[in-house]
């Protein structure tokens, strides 16, 4: 008690650095015995951790945190990333030393201890986002932007992408890995909704929150976010996320949450949109004092960021990015992750002393329940005494920042919802668009073979474009079942018509999907197994191979399967592609940018800045005309004509696949003159595939040419050679 108290003495010593510091407490009733106020677990609930990659944090830093904020009912953040599957298990082998054979790095563990994370985080990169990680989360949460550098991607540098975070991340270790700004598959608050809308989707059990930044206008925002049908809204200040941001960012960009959130919280309410969304603050909170100044001005939850690192052990040497913290909070050397000395019990008490700081706080104000303080700032006032402390912030006046805030002290319905229930407890649910997809999960036979995992079933369905994110919710089942590679049987659907948005979102392996028709933007978003085949009608009137079978930002973020096209895609074909291999006939400008492994064959031409970011994996363009090299962004990447056999072999036995699933006419002209017509084909890729068989004659040891068979492998035989036992089962899987 004696160190937080000398901790606090530090803060309120400190220089005046932010808008709360110059604020104070005007209660409007007299003050209570301590023992009157809720309960201390109550308002923990209430706590959040910031959203920390696994990546920027070690595993024993990341897990500690979880674990510790579980404990207390709070909500830890996985932060964009990924988590291990295997902390979706809870503990059960702990031994009196509080030692777990699970988790053999950390220390001060329980049984029942769980290192979920409540809330997983889905950002621009998708790094980590697959179907098993959608499903076995409480919480989505949708990034749109840092505190500290709003309008940027995020970057982890390569010397922290070890083996074990390259696999999470479906990327190769010691390459950078980069996440695009939000703008490159949300460009408007329509697509914000759809992604609410697919996150709904694939977990209709869970809650979906939007992380937006501090700015002028952000109310406005807020409003289309709480329409978009998302559970929470989470106001980010310019001080969140500063571990991970430039230098030019953490001093120039990003506002303080107190203005951000005041507008925020004002603009749902004169909107009548308040009790629709929770609202979530961090950026920089430190004490309960933040805390209770954020609930007056309109927060229900609070998130602690890099006060919680310190309370595990952090001692802000500031080298995160260098991968060298000298306690193994941000580093993943092995040497120095065992200087770790954070136990979740260390974080548990932080937390337990800022919420009794609260309570304190509330009983001097004359408060039993905290939601009582939320949307009050009329209980705040300036602080003289602080606005006298330094010259320049004597004329100051604060008070026009928050009389814009509707005075909320009569009326408290804004916190439950239109039906009286209390918010956390209730998810929105997507209407009349999912509807096609619960039909698709009703069918007996599918149901079937997804409950005794064997067999094969198939079904057909018309569909029409307002239906959203089909088959999400039919691989959400599977995933709950079997996660992301458990599924032994196999699911076929067809469907014709016109898809709406997020067609195929998140297929896994054993679903194979058709569609014969068109599709419309996102189709196959975060692909993870199986197969997606879009062809035309029979009776379409036009050239295939010139005409657009699919929309915008096809494949943004898929991790996996066998993808094929038979007609042009939109802008931003594979953007942060880690592992599908897809076909296209054409596509618009900035195909495969930041991508990250897989392979892109593209039978037509393309736009411009082909290939911009991309880090990992292998484009195939055909180009007769030599038009590709002024429309590739040679920054990172380099092009090459198709030179080595394997490269060769690769690249035609993708083509005779699309050919064979799709009918496709150009497919098959080329393959009709294929010796000619392979040398009109560019190569395109980074440096970490230099080394690769497919670009460069070199050794190798296996050579995949999909990623929906059984291990993608090629078999190479001498001419007149027969297969062998396993070659011929391979074959026929």
């Amino acid at each position: 008690v004696a160190d937080y108290e000398i901790y606090k003495a530090s803060l309120e010593s400190a220089p005046l650095a932010n808008i709360r510091d110059l604020l104070d407490f005007d209660s409007d009733r007299a003050s209570i015995p301590l023992e009157d106020v809720e309960p201390i677990g109550e308002i923990m609930k209430r706590f959040c951790t910031g959203a920390m990659s696994l990546g920027a944090l070690s595993r024993e830093a990341h897990e500690t945190l979880a674990i510790a904020v579980n404990r207390f009912g709070g909500k830890s953040n996985s932060g964009e990333g990924g988590e291990d599957v295997l902390r979706g298990i809870p503990l059960t082998d702990v031994d009196e030393r509080g030692r777990s054979p699970s988790f053999p790095h950390l220390a001060g563990l329980k049984n029942g201890d769980s290192a979920n994370s409540f809330v997983h985080q889905i950002a621009s990169g998708r790094f980590g986002v697959t179907p098993e990680f959608l499903v076995t989360a409480k919480q989505l949460e949708i990034k749109m932007a840092q505190g500290a550098k709003p309008g940027e991607g995020g970057q982890l540098p390569g010397p922290k992408v070890s083996n074990y975070i390259a696999g999470l991340r479906a990327s190769k270790p010691g390459v950078t890995l980069i996440s695009p700004p939000p703008h490159h598959d949300i460009y408007s608050i329509e697509d914000l909704a759809q992604l609410v809308h697919d996150c709904h989707a694939i977990n209709e059990g869970a809650g979906v929150s939007v992380k937006l930044v501090s700015s002028v206008g952000i109310g406005t925002v807020a409003c289309g976010v709480a329409k978009a049908d998302a559970d929470v809204i989470q106001i980010s200040g310019g001080d969140g996320g500063t571990g991970a941001s430039p230098l030019s960012s953490i001093k120039h960009a990003g506002c303080p949450w107190e203005l951000g959130l005041t507008e925020a919280h004002s603009a749902l309410m004169t909107s009548n949109l308040r009790e629709r969304v929770i609202l979530r603050v961090d950026g920089g909170i430190r004490t309960g004092r933040d805390v209770v100044i954020g609930a007056m001005l309109g927060a229900e939850e609070f998130g602690f960021g890099t006060i919680a690192m310190i309370a595990e052990g952090c001692i802000m040497a500031r080298v995160c990015h260098l991968n060298t913290c000298p306690v193994g909070v941000t580093s993943q050397k092995e040497e120095l992750r065992k200087k770790f000395p954070g136990t979740p019990e260390h974080v548990y008490n932080f937390f337990e002393f800022v919420g009794e700081e609260v309570r304190v706080l509330m009983a001097h104000m004359g408060y039993s329940k905290f939601e009582d303080l939320i949307g009050r700032a009329d209980l705040l006032n300036e602080s003289e005494k602080q606005m006298k402390r330094v010259e320049k912030t004597q004329g100051i006046n604060t008070k026009p920042f928050f009389s814009g805030v509707p005075d909320s002290s009569e009326d408290r319905s804004f916190l439950r919802t239109v039906n009286g229930e209390i918010k956390d407890t209730i998810v929105h649910v997507n209407k009349f668009s999912s509807d096609l997809d619960r039909r698709v999960c009703a069918v007996p036979e599918i149901m079937k073979v997804i409950k005794e995992n064997t067999g094969e079933a198939s079904a057909e369905f018309d569909i029409i474009n307002t239906d959203r994110s089909t088959c999400a919710m039919l691989v959400g089942d599977i995933a709950r079942a079997y996660g992301n590679r458990g599924f032994g049987g196999t699911v076929n659907v067809s469907f014709r018509g016109s898809a709406g948005q997020a067609f195929g979102a998140f297929v896994l392996p054993g679903l194979n999907v058709r569609l014969t028709g068109e599709g419309n933007d996102y189709v196959g978003k975060g692909l993870h197994g199986g197969e997606i085949i879009v062809v035309p009608a029979e009776d379409a009137g036009f050239v295939h191979a010139d005409s657009s079978i699919v929309g915008n930002a096809c494949l943004y973020g898929a991790t996996g399967g066998d993808f094929h096209a038979c007609g042009r895609a939109g802008e931003r074909f594979c953007v942060r592609n880690s592992g599908a291999y897809a076909v296209a006939e054409g596509t618009g400008d900035h195909c495969c940018e930041y991508m990250t492994g897989g392979v892109v064959v593209v039978l037509g031409s393309v736009g411009r800045n082909v290939g911009a970011g991309q880090t990992g994996g292998i484009g195939y363009f055909y180009d007769p005309d030599d038009e590709l090299e002024v429309r590739v962004n040679p920054e990172i990447v380099k092009m090459q004509r198709v030179v080595t056999r394997e490269g060769e072999a690769q690249l035609k036995i993708i083509v005779e696949r699309h050919v064979e699933k799709t009918g496709s006419v150009k497919g098959q002209m080329l393959l009709d003159n294929w010796d000619v017509e392979v040398r009109n084909f560019w190569q395109v890729y980074p440096p970490s595939e230099a080394q690769n068989p497919v670009v460069t004659n070199t050794e190798y040891e296996t050579l995949r040419v999909s990623a929906s068979a059984p291990d993608g492998e090629m078999c190479f035989l001498p001419a007149g050679a027969q297969l062998n036992e396993e070659q011929t089962a391979r074959c026929a899987d």
